[in-house]
């Protein structure tokens, strides 16, 4: 990020809703329901929805047996397509299962502790916000959190699960001065349209503007911000009706919101035996705590695996230039303190249980009810600085 001068910086969320982060929050149900009677089945599992249509597939190595086809139906449910006005209902659509085995040649190199497969995984913080997260995410998540509740609560009655919301935020030197332009798409029921049929009404947009954005970013937001409510002019036809969802799409709303660089693995639908998961958990709980225990401002950390194999073949920290020591005396003090291996990372978050439906929406990170988030290394790190 620029450090000097005016920058203006975007990320945006999407809500439960939204047709990719349904299928992630499937995938992980149906984690969670097996890790419930199997901590240590192996689970790589993705579905693809449309419209009338949920398509279950993967490879699961499991003893047990689960209700696939009910717990999509409850997901989706939970999530609020619970009538035809949504055009998807839980009760009407077909749920197709097609999953199948892990490859023997993968799990004999995981079976004996090595990673599940290649890949580098990222982990960041930044002292933006008091969760540690890029405030431009932290934001348009809080955004797509509020709407959820003010439609489930029905204090707008006309909302639809399909939500979308971007924040760009002005920065000056580094540091976030206000909000330059709100971006907040949400789906509704014809009730809103104007006469013409093409647009919400004015009346509607500012009851969301009362009751999902002022409340959210009002002390952010200045007589210059840009304020767009549905920007198309309508959003009846929303959810699985009018896009494909698919497992894993959503990564950047998963991660840090474009503030740092992304491995390139999805997360949702994976047991912790795949690095993609469980070591971006791991590469964040480093970051963060660095960042809390003040040692740098910005700190992006990078993990790498080989498939079989126990110890990353990769490991850096990059402190953006505002370590209080060196980047190369932290990464070997980290390498000190945090045990990498993908056994030690799953021992020491627990990671064998159902955890995983609730990181799939509203990010996998910023949140402490996830054992990854704890600051809790802070002293011995501050110990072997000194």
């Amino acid at each position: 990020m620029i450090k000097k001068g005016k920058c203006l910086f975007t990320s945006e969320s999407v809500s439960q809703g939204h047709p990719d982060k349904l299928c992630d929050q499937i995938s992980d149900a149906i984690l969670d329901n097996i890790f419930k009677k199997d901590k240590n089945a192996r689970v790589a599992c993705e579905t693809y929805i449309t419209r009338g249509m949920v398509v279950v597939g993967g490879e699961i190595t499991t003893t047990t047996w689960i209700d696939i086809d009910k717990i999509a139906r409850d997901v989706i449910k939970d999530v609020g397509y619970t009538h035809t006005k949504y055009g998807f209902d839980y009760e009407t659509c077909a749920v197709l299962n097609v999953i199948g085995k892990q490859s023997p040649d993968i799990s004999q190199g995981v079976d004996t502790g090595g990673a599940g497969d290649q890949g580098l995984m990222i982990g960041y913080a930044n002292n933006q916000t008091k969760d540690f997260m890029p405030l431009a995410l932290h934001l348009s998540h809080k955004l797509m959190e509020k709407i959820t509740k003010v439609r489930k609560k029905k204090v707008l009655d006309y909302l639809g699960p399909d939500s979308k919301a971007q924040v760009t935020v002005e920065f000056f030197d580094g540091k976030p001065k206000r909000i330059d332009t709100v971006v907040l798409s949400t789906q509704h029921t014809e009730d809103i349209l104007d006469k013409s049929g093409k647009k919400i009404t004015e009346k509607s947009k500012k009851e969301i503007f009362k009751a999902v954005i002022e409340p959210v970013v009002g002390k952010w937001i200045d007589k210059k911000t840009k304020i767009l409510i549905n920007p198309t002019g309508k959003f009846v036809i929303g959810g699985p009706q009018s896009d494909t969802g698919m497992t894993g799409r959503k990564i950047i709303v998963d991660t840090y919101g474009g503030a740092c660089p992304h491995g390139g693995g999805a997360f949702s639908g994976k047991d912790p035996s795949k690095v993609d998961r469980s070591a971006a958990y791991m590469a964040r709980y480093i970051a963060k705590n660095i960042v809390a225990a003040k040692l740098a401002e910005e700190c992006t950390v990078q993990l790498a695996y080989a498939i079989g194999k126990a110890q990353p073949v990769g490991f850096y920290v990059y402190t953006h230039k505002t370590g209080k020591i060196s980047d190369e005396k932290l990464t070997s003090i980290c390498a000190k303190i945090f045990k990498l291996s993908p056994r030690a990372i799953i021992d020491h978050f627990n990671l064998k249980r159902p955890i995983y439906q609730e990181t799939a929406h509203l990010g996998h990170f910023g949140r402490d009810i996830f054992p990854w988030e704890k600051t809790d290394k802070v002293k011995e790190l501050l110990r072997l600085v000194k």
